[in-house]
């Protein structure tokens, strides 16, 4: 017969063992999914490396922007019928691509899913306002996400290649969704964090999610853009008028 104290220390041993089982389990389940949320980005960031830059980084970093048809500007948001200061650096960074040829068109690309909210017509306004000509430029209305604006420059504007603009802290997610769609992409960036630090760092965070969104709709689903078409013919006139 066992003695009481030895049961009692017995029956503790295997709590412990069990409890230790359980926490080592967990530990190792929430390392999995950490290296499973982390697994996104390290797609977009390496996958990209070779295809993006920031504006005004060194002297004469326009010429390290390969040449391209068309240029893509993400929206970013607006204040009343005004970009924010974000998309409005956006649009200042692809007008200076046009100027100096690295692209020629603009495929202004945004959310008007409501009344009385535009992005693109209020991008194609900023633009006009500053001496850009109305006529290299084209709205894409449906631009609701990174990947749905993609993918519609791809099958509903028929662009095979292209520079898209944004912020550095979403260029990797964009350049990576654009080639996932099928596009020849190269990305230029707006370093925010100089002058938009807490918008930056709040953004930079969202990555994490939105990147995981993002390469679940590119790589697993396929997803199709919540407006597939038909398929627009406005761009094409656009590059053929400035052959």
């Amino acid at each position: 017969m066992i003695p009481p104290a030895v049961a009692r220390w017995t029956r503790a041993a295997r709590v412990s063992l069990r409890s230790r089982a359980v926490r080592r389990r967990a530990f190792h389940g929430a390392v999995a999914l950490s290296l499973l949320g982390l697994a996104p980005m390290t797609w977009a960031w390496l996958s990209t490396t070779r295809y993006r830059l920031t504006a005004g980084a060194a002297p004469g970093w326009t010429r390290q922007v390969p040449t391209a048809p068309v240029g893509l500007v993400l929206g970013a948001g607006l204040y009343g019928h005004s970009p924010t200061p974000m998309l409005a650096t956006r649009l200042d960074i692809a007008a200076r691509l046009l100027r100096v040829g690295k692209v020629r068109a603009l495929l202004l690309s945004g959310d008007n899913s409501r009344p009385g909210y535009d992005e693109p017509s209020v991008m194609r306004d900023y633009l006009v306002a500053r001496g850009v000509p109305a006529g290299v430029l084209v709205l894409d209305y449906a631009g609701f996400d990174t990947w749905d604006s993609c993918v519609r420059a791809r099958r509903v504007f028929g662009v095979r290649a292209l520079t898209v603009v944004t912020q550095d802290f979403h260029l990797p997610r964009a350049v990576a969704l654009c080639r996932a769609a099928g596009l020849d992409a190269f990305g230029v960036g707006d370093d925010s964090a100089a002058r938009f630090p807490a918008q930056t760092y709040v953004y930079a965070v969202r990555e994490f999610g939105a990147t995981a969104k993002g390469f679940l709709d590119a790589v697993v689903l396929r997803s199709p853009p919540v407006f597939p078409g038909p398929r627009e013919t406005s761009l094409d006139r656009v590059l053929g008028a400035r052959r």
